[in-house]
Parts: structure tokens; sequence; C-alpha cells
């Protein structure tokens, strides 16, 4: 999947983190799970969806290489033993992966791209560290702020988006699907420097509406 001036040479496998099961599907803590959704919606061809793993991903073809789509079933906390069997499996390396998550530090209408970095207090984040072994592996954080006063506990992050913040969220995922695809066709750098500087809670954004045009 190497592109000229690409970065990110390879990657195999974007997993997304949430929790299973319908009572939580709209929650803030499945913003990985949702964008995922979003992405597997844009990308062309066709993508088998696979139980396995502790979890249920896609596999598919993209940009000449194959691409697995994941969402681990094992609760957030866990995450990491999914995405490690995953990796086991398809003899995936930390390098080759990118791992969608929500962020409290973030606020609503926030993307950061990083190519490594620390769990930030995120469990599942967490989870996969302990189970690689390494923080090296690249990640997008989604911001989803926190409550008005300033916490953001369980009860926050397993409650669903109020009616007032329901577009930005929606405007916030289309723009991670757009990040996700310029980052597999143009690397890290690229969509860091696109992205991370951005406030989707605007009305526009240059760089959404400029991105939008990168061919998937």
């Amino acid at each position: 999947m190497a592109n000229s001036g690409n970065d990110f040479t390879r990657c195999l496998l974007i997993a997304g983190l949430g929790n299973p099961g319908a009572e939580y599907s709209a929650t803030r803590h499945n913003m990985g799970f949702m964008a995922l959704d979003r992405l597997l919606a844009r990308l062309p061809g066709k993508f088998e969806a696979v139980h396995g793993c502790s979890s249920r991903y896609w596999r598919g073809a993209y940009a000449g290489g194959t691409l697995l789509l994941q969402k681990p079933e094992t609760y957030m906390n866990l995450s990491g033993d999914a995405v490690s069997a995953l990796m086991k499996r398809e003899g995936i390396l930390p390098g080759e992966i990118i791992v969608v998550y929500d962020d409290m530090d973030l606020s609503l209408g926030r993307i950061r791209i990083r190519k490594n970095g620390g769990s930030g207090g995120h469990n599942g984040i967490k989870s996969i560290i302990e189970r690689l072994g390494t923080e090296s592996f690249p990640r997008m954080r989604i911001g989803i702020g926190r409550d008005g006063n300033g916490h953001g506990g369980a009860d926050f992050v397993l409650s669903e988006f109020p009616e007032a913040q329901r577009s930005v969220c929606e405007k916030v995922l289309d723009a991670a699907a757009d990040a996700l695809v310029l980052l597999l066709r143009r690397g890290c750098t690229a969509a860091m420097n696109a992205y991370n500087s951005q406030d989707f809670s605007q009305e526009s954004s240059g760089a959404e509406q400029e991105n939008r045009q990168e061919t998937v």
C-alpha cells in the first residue's frame, strides 16, 4: 500500500474501539466504531465481514493491498486482546495499524492523529499498549469533550450525544473517515497536517472541503 511521498508505507489494519451491543452503539465511547462504519461505507469494492479473534472485522482490498477493519467485541478495557490476536494471525506489525478512539481531552469537533504515544488514560489504548508491548503505533483520537462541569466519568462516556451536539458529531465522523482515506493514501504526516489543527464544530473548514476531493 505504499504511495509516493507516503511516510506510512503499509497499513493492514484499522481498529475502531468501542463496546459491542445496541445499548452502546450511539454512545460517546463508541466513536471508534462509528468512524469505522463511516469509512467502510466510503471505501470502494467489497469488504467481507468475518467473526474471529474476539471481534467482528472486514477484509477487503484497497490501494493495491489487503486492508482489515476491526471492531473488537471484548468491551473497551480488553481491546488489546482482540487487536493483538488479529495482528498475530495476519502477521501485522504495530507500525502497520491505526487505532481510532474517543478522547475526553479533546473537545467535540477536533481530531488528533499521532504516530505514537501513551494511553492518555484511555483504557482501550492502555490495553493495546500492554498487549503489544509498545506505544509505537499510529492512532486517531476523536474528541468527545467533557460535561458542563468538566467531568468525564463512566456515566458521561457511556451516554449518547444530546440533540444539540449531533450535527457536530456527524460532521466530525465524516471528517474522520476523510482523514483515514488521506492517511491510507498519503501517510500520517499529510493527514496530521490537514486535520490536527481543524475544528469541525465550526460552520466551514477549508481542509475538510479540500480533502474530501481525495480519491478513495
